[in-house]
């Protein structure tokens, strides 16, 4: 919960071996220093019972490998099992140290599940219920018998108190760590956004001016080379820059005023087949649209013709990056089909981009969309930018590898809500 589980059972381990070196030191002193009677074989063949534990455990988990909660909660238990007995041998429920079983009870409240933490407190109360159920009748004189009863009884509701209050407290704890490092994590990816918007609109602003420049450089050649097709076509260029220019303008002003408005699921559909045979007349793209039959016989679930989703300026742009990249990566292994379906089910439109390339790797899949990454295909930087952009707008992106063979992204995005269409 707070330490990496490997380092959760080497703590205990540490503290079991802390434990054997005071419990060695109290029988002897005890029965040195003290002379009282004590059963000294029983008690230092349970100290190397634990010492033989101890030593297996740490050779079983000195690697790096990552203990699971049962081998914590098996070490819970076994320190649980080893006190007990050596209380049974050293007076049992009469003895000072039994409370030293609410310790296993207090680490199992920061490091395991409520079931184990209740288990293993359940174990700790049976262990002192034996010890106490197993004194001699001898010492149940007098009013000792109430003692040992209101101790017990104190024991319980220790326990209980140690599991409940310590265990909420642990996992209010540990879930407001997550709630901070998730906060960090997506401030960074925000200020990693902003750093690319920021250098976006300088080399923009760079480019008005030589643009602009080499625009009357170009018109000038117009009226002197009028039949010219090279000039005809370097004019034609430098007017889509402008007009792209013109339009990142205005997208950041959209961005700025956080504008949105519904916009149509086939409509996208369209853009993206259109984008894909203007830039990509060489892809063969095979579009595969479904709708769920629960949603069919839905009344209030829009038909795909009537379908539409809450977008701004960045969501087409967010997905035809998407398709550019599936469009790399089919090239890449030689291929020349892109597969796209549209799913419409419990409110929500799925579209999914198969590209038949080489698919993601695992390290490429922890990466993208979280952090721009290199790659060969220049996936990396479009992925993070759509994977921000579309859950600005409350859309999911999923990326995996299709099981017969390619790469698969799936975008998620809920409907506008059915009474807003229009009939």
């Amino acid at each position: 919960m707070f330490l990496k589980r490997k380092s959760q059972l080497h703590t205990i381990i540490e503290l079991r071996v802390a434990a054997i070196v005071i419990q060695v030191l109290l029988i002897l002193f005890v029965y040195l220093g003290l002379h009282y009677q004590l059963q000294l074989l029983p008690l230092f063949s349970i100290v190397a019972l634990e010492i033989v534990f101890t030593l297996v455990s740490y050779f079983c988990y000195r690697k790096d490998k990552v203990a699971g909660q049962y081998a914590v909660f098996a070490q819970i238990f076994a320190d649980i099992l080893f006190l007990s007995l050596l209380l049974y041998f050293s007076g049992g429920a009469t003895n000072a140290f039994v409370s030293l079983l609410l310790i296993p009870i207090a680490i199992a409240a920061v490091t395991l599940t409520p079931v184990m933490l209740v288990s293993t407190t359940l174990a700790a109360i049976l262990s002192y219920s034996v010890l106490l159920w197993l004194l001699p009748m001898n010492m149940m004189h007098g009013n000792m018998q109430g003692h040992f009863i209101a101790m017990w009884i104190n024991f319980l509701f220790s326990s209980i108190v140690v599991a409940f209050v310590v265990g909420n407290m642990a996992r209010a704890i540990n879930k407001r760590e997550l709630a901070i490092a998730a906060f960090r994590e997506e401030q960074l990816k925000q200020e990693k956004i902003i750093s690319l918007g920021v250098a976006s609109a300088q080399v923009t602003h760079q480019l008005a001016t030589p643009i602009a420049t080499v625009q009357l450089l170009a018109d000038e050649l117009s009226e002197d080379y009028p039949e010219d097709k090279a000039v005809s076509e370097m004019q034609q260029q430098l007017k889509r820059c402008q007009k792209n220019l013109q339009e990142f303008r205005q997208l950041a002003l959209d961005l700025k005023e956080q504008t949105t408005q519904q916009m149509s699921c086939q409509d996208i559909i369209e853009e993206i087949q259109q984008h894909i045979g203007i830039n990509y007349p060489d892809i063969h793209s095979v579009l595969i649209c479904e709708q769920s039959a629960g949603e069919i016989a839905d009344k209030d679930q829009p038909s795909p013709e009537q379908a539409a989703v809450i977008a701004d300026v960045t969501l087409l742009p967010a997905i035809l990056n998407l398709v550019n990249n599936g469009v790399r990566a089919t090239k890449a292994n030689n291929s020349d089909t892109i597969e796209l379906k549209s799913l419409y089910q419990k409110g929500l439109w799925q579209f999914s981009i198969r590209d038949f390339g080489a698919g993601f790797t695992l390290s490429k899949l922890a990466e993208l969309g979280v952090e721009p990454v290199s790659s060969e295909q220049g996936l990396g930087m479009a992925v993070f930018l759509s994977h921000a952009s579309l859950e600005r707008l409350g859309a999911k992106l999923e990326l995996t590898n299709h099981i017969d063979g390619g790469a698969l992204v799936t975008l998620s995005l809920p409907l506008a809500h059915p009474g807003a269409y229009s009939t």
